[in-house]
């Protein structure tokens, strides 16, 4: 039980810290005028950049629990 406990505190270290410098990056994006939301371009973007962050802490999640499980 150890053992897992030990695997899952840099996972939530890198996505809770991470993601708090992410949402901030993301706020000071917004506040500077960066990100437009009429532009279509811009809305891409910014779902893409959103998007691949979930998709990266999912598939971290799937590698440490594969690590146990199979």
């Amino acid at each position: 039980m150890n053992l897992i406990y030990n695997s899952w505190i840099p996972f939530i270290y890198l996505y809770g810290v991470g993601g708090i410098f992410f949402i901030s990056g993301l706020i000071i994006v917004k506040k500077a005028g960066a990100y437009n939301p009429q532009n279509k371009r811009h809305r891409y973007w910014w779902r893409i950049t959103i998007i691949g962050f979930f998709y990266f802490m999912l598939i971290h999640a799937l590698l440490i629990l594969s690590a146990f499980y199979l």
